[in-house]
């Protein structure tokens, strides 16, 4: 029976993992009758109560699902990364995490984008999630291990919960022959121990048994609680209940498993999942965590009441729909209250996604009115509210957040939805989706659809997409934006000398962008961007030819009367967004980019549809990518204010440019920035958004401004009238010539768009800083959010390195525990290399690793010094005669055997010496040394005699031999390589 229900496991096993364990149970038979339905609160609450007073854990809260100071993750999405630093060795022994022993939470989680992710399959079926609370406990530095996690886990399931006996099934690790790894018979043995029967104890390998944090560091294996759905009636039916890990070994770089110094229990157990076998329920969906979500769904929309069916049965995808809408608007709710909100990149960029998805279901298949899913925030703030206090303090944000941008996307998805049917009906039957018109719908930013929301409405519908042409369209794209990264050659389109002749020839007029600066705050705080109606004067082909139109599939050029796009200039990148003919709303021309030639504004796009000259169209900026730009050029004007309250008001700015991912800033020094100074310059920076003051700017006549006290100006050429952008200051005081305001904040003449007010740069971090040429400092900044990330990235990073500190400190004699130490080091030198955190931080960390790197390495080379003396001594005693000294010695690396060898050859000059080390991932170590020897009538003088060494690495094949790569330092020595038999 064994091998099938193997099967069935494996095909029913899901991916929740990840909380820990503790001691014995009394072995009171459990009810065989089906547990007492429980609310989930009281489950919750039954679970953390029985860790807490029956096993002693300390309760700790709910991480947040911001990865704090990890950028490895977009969200939290298992219950043991908060406590990464203890299983890593690199807590902060001052920290409070540092006396952890035994503990026990609930944690939330959220797995979307990334390794984990659970989104695609949202509404699909019964069970997937993408937030979801990992009921866990943890048992630190070999607090308890196996035995106890196994009896309190078995105690809690079948005396508390009173699940019977006899619907649970267990897994065990079965090894792994390859690496080494013998089967977890302990786990085995245990459970036997505990009355499960032998037929429900099944072995797996690594895939399903065996746990690892990522490529390298603690792992070890696991052992997997299973419920059968079915109940004894035919087949198993095995669900994943609860997974207990036991970390006990170490992932090295070079692939092999190495001992942890202490081992841990790390377990965890989806709560839905608990709760819907203890209210005996097939589906998580069915529980009370989801049902007064559904109701309310149902009383909002109208549609049928949910049913819970799935693929073909779930006629017009309703209760997909109610799937989908229940789960999003948890996981909203509760990104949103712990600091993410909807956004254009990372983690952001996901909630994002999230929240489209549920508005396409709710508005397309359960016909939801307007503001339904603000509407859902109040029943998710009742259900997790009291366990999670967060929610109900930014309840009112939460649905306030989540109306603005469903409203926002409502009219995006409209407009996607007329586009697509009107390229459906243009379609036979066999025809793919056009790419072009797919791709105008992705490139249009903030306003549009993404190319995976696309696909999805379009499978609905039965039809395929053009992906060849995708790709196509994607390649081209890309091969443009390298051509822009190459500013000294002239990039895709542009108007020449000739084409600018022949506009002015023609008295067309340059093009009126005085719309770009048409914005406004909003008294909630947001920014809204009006749209601009312009006409078509001129088309010109890829390859710059002037033409009467453009088909479908064509990239060109377009010159408006008048536009609301900022053109690329003054270090600033170009909007993006898209345009529509008037009175034709359905057909996007996505905007790439926009450039200006002799005042001339050419925009660049790929048209869906054939263009022509005259059309009459509106225009729409990427109001995300826009604000992306705004935040950053405004920061660049407090950066550079920065510079010369720091290095001096001579100090000059050598160029910019900036994109809604970071600003670049160079700048002219004399010498290196130190750490101090970029720390400066950060706090002057953060001085000024903490004031959150009006940003000034006012169009006035270039000659006023030479009398500004203290103007910057660049080397560039200015329009007349010219632009002012001042800090805190109203233009008309900084033109004061009576005034010194200038001299007290950031004026500067400048085309760009810029924020209104400084607080909305939320913040500044300069992560990168490097010498461009002799003389000129290169800096990279981000801002907001990121900026916000990168500080907490840097803390934590410090944090490992104090903990480091203090563990070097300490001392140690054991040479492995050293090793490890050193390895941390060279681990966490390259993680302050590579991370996105202060620049100043970043030089202070790298200075301190440097030093600690050396007194970690002088401590393993005293270490090993030392165990090769006593080595030596041994082999000695035990072999006290002849030329030749051949044995086998246990050694923990190459560089102690070599220690021993050369230690033995010193004491005993006339021994050649070869010593073997079998090593635990299936190697063995090979040193010898020939004796040293003199030539015929040459005086045994220091340094006269002449040794040869040999260094061998010993692998053994899978036919027992073992193949050898040597060196000889010094000498000649001539060897014969054959067999080595060893067993």
């Amino acid at each position: 029976m064994a091998a099938p229900v193997a099967a069935v496991a494996r095909r029913l096993r899901r991916p929740i993992r990840r909380s820990p364990a503790w001691q014995g149970p009394s072995r009171r038979p459990a009810s065989t009758k089906p547990p007492p339905e429980l609310q989930s609160s009281a489950v919750r609450d039954a679970f953390l109560s029985f860790f807490r007073d029956r096993h002693g854990h300390r309760l700790v809260p709910s991480a947040s699902v911001r990865p704090r100071g990890d950028p490895s993750l977009l969200f939290v999405n298992a219950g043991m990364n908060q406590f990464k630093p203890i299983f890593l060795g690199t807590v902060d022994p001052r920290s409070e995490m540092a006396g952890y022993r035994r503990v026990a939470n609930s944690q939330k989680c959220v797995r979307a984008g990334g390794r984990h992710n659970d989104l695609a399959d949202v509404g699909r079926d019964l069970s997937h999630h993408t937030f979801f609370e990992m009921l866990g406990n943890w048992a630190f530095r070999g607090e308890y291990f196996k035995e106890e996690a196994c009896s309190m886990a078995w105690e809690l399931l079948t005396q508390v919960y009173r699940i019977p006996e006899d619907r649970l099934w267990v897994s065990y690790f079965g090894g792994d022959p390859k690496i080494g790894l013998d089967p977890d018979l302990e786990s085995r043995d245990i459970w036997l121990s505990l009355g499960v029967p032998a037929n429900r104890v099944l072995s797996f390998g690594p895939q399903e048994n065996f746990w690892e944090m990522g490529d390298t560091g603690p792992c070890g294996p696991c052992t997997e609680i299973h419920y059968d759905l079915a109940g004894g009636v035919g087949a198993p039916q095995l669900v994943e209940l609860w997974n207990l890990v036991f970390m006990q070994h170490n992932r090295e770089a070079d692939g092999s498993l190495q001992p942890l110094p202490h081992r841990h229990v790390d377990t965890g157990m989806g709560l839905e999942r608990l709760v819907a076998v203890l209210q005996g329920r097939c589906s998580t969906y069915d529980t009370d965590l989801f049902s007064p979500l559904l109701n309310a769904i149902h009383q909002s929309c109208g549609a049928p009441p949910y049913s819970g069916r799935v693929g073909a049965a779930d006629k017009g995808r309703i209760d997909t729909a109610y799937r989908v809408v229940a789960d999003h608007i948890r996981t909203l709710s509760v990104c949103i209250a712990d600091g993410v909100s909807p956004g254009m990149s990372g983690a952001p960029l996901v909630l994002r996604q999230i929240l489209r998805r549920a508005v396409r279901f709710s508005t397309e298949v359960l016909r939801a009115p307007p503001g339904f899913l603000g509407s859902l925030v109040p029943v998710v703030v009742e259900t997790l509210g009291n366990t999670y206090p967060e929610l109900q303090k930014n309840s009112a944000q939460i649905t306030n957040l989540v109306s603005e941008d469903e409203a926002t996307f409502l009219a995006s998805l409209q407009r996607g939805r007329q586009i697509i049917d009107r390229a459906l009906r243009r379609l036979g039957p066999s025809d793919l989706f056009p790419a072009e018109v797919a791709w105008s719908l992705s490139l249009s930013g903030d306003l549009g659809l993404p190319l995976d929301l696309v696909e999805l409405m379009l499978q609905e519908k039965g039809v395929k997409l053009d992906f060849a042409g995708l790709e196509r369209l994607a390649q081209e794209e890309a091969q443009h934006r390298a051509q822009r990264t190459k500013p000294e050659q002239e990039q895709g389109l542009h108007l020449n000398i000739h084409a600018l002749g022949e506009l002015q020839r023609q008295g067309v007029p340059p093009t009126d962008d005085s719309p770009k600066y048409s914005y406004s705050l909003q008294p909630d705080g947001g920014y809204e961007f009006g749209t601009c109606e312009a006409q078509v004067l001129r088309l010109y082909a890829e390859d710059g030819t002037a033409v009467a139109s453009v088909g479908a599939g064509q990239r060109c050029g377009f010159l408006l009367d008048r536009t609301n796009f900022y053109a690329e200039q003054g270090g600033q990148a170009s909007d993006r967004g898209y345009l529509v003919r008037v009175g034709q709303q359905d057909v996007l021309f996505p905007v790439a980019r926009a450039q200006v030639f002799g005042g001339f504004v050419l925009h660049e796009a790929v048209a869906p549809e054939c263009l022509q000259v005259g059309d009459q169209v509106q225009l729409h900026v990427d109001k995300a990518w826009r604000l992306g730009c705004m935040e950053k050029h405004t920061a660049t004007h407090l950066l550079s204010w920065a510079l010369r309250q720091t290095l001096g008001p001579n100090t000059e700015q050598r160029g910019s440019h900036l994109n809604p991912e970071r600003l670049r800033f160079d700048v002219a020094t004399q010498a290196p920035l130190t750490p101090e100074q970029l720390r400066r310059i950060e706090d002057t920076v953060q001085e000024a958004v903490g004031q959150d003051e009006a940003v000034y700017m006012e169009e006035v006549p270039l000659a006023l401004t030479a009398h500004i006290p203290g103007l910057r100006f660049l080397d560039e050429v200015y329009p007349d009238p010219v632009r002012v952008v001042s800090v805190g200051v109203p233009v008309a005081r900084a033109l004061d010539p009576a005034s010194q305001a200038a001299l007290q904040t950031s004026v500067e003449l400048c085309c760009g768009t810029h924020l209104l007010r400084t607080g909305d740069v939320g913040d500044l971090v300069i992560i990168g800083e490097h010498q461009l040429t002799k003389g000129t400092t290169r800096l990279l900044a981000i801002t907001g959010e990121q900026a916000k990330q990168a500080r907490e990235v840097g803390q934590s990073l410090t944090q490992e390195v104090e903990a480091a500190t203090e563990r070097l400190s300490r001392g140690t004699q054991d040479l492995g525990e050293a090793q490890r130490l050193s390895k941390d080091m060279g681990r966490l030198t390259e993680a302050v290399d590579t991370a996105m955190m202060p620049q100043w931080q970043r030089r202070e960390l790298q200075a301190t690793l440097k030093v600690l790197q050396r007194r970690a390495n002088t401590a393993i080379r005293k270490l090993e010094m030392g165990q090769a003396a006593k080595k030596s001594e041994e082999l000695l005693k035990r072999h006290t005669k002849g030329p030749l000294i051949v044995d086998t010695v246990p050694a923990e690396s190459l560089s102690v055997l070599v220690k021993v060898v050369r230690q033995l050859c010193t004491q005993a000059p006339s021994t050649s010496v070869l010593l073997l080390s079998p090593q635990p991932v299936g190697s063995v170590l090979c040193a010898c040394q020939v004796a040293q020897v003199r030539e015929a009538g040459e005086h045994p003088t220091p340094g006269s005699s002449r040794s040869s060494s040999l260094i061998l690495y010993l692998l053994f094949l899978p036919d027992k031999k073992a193949r050898a790569e040597w060196r000889c330092p010094r000498g000649h020595l001539r060897i014969g390589i054959g067999q080595f038999p060893f067993p």
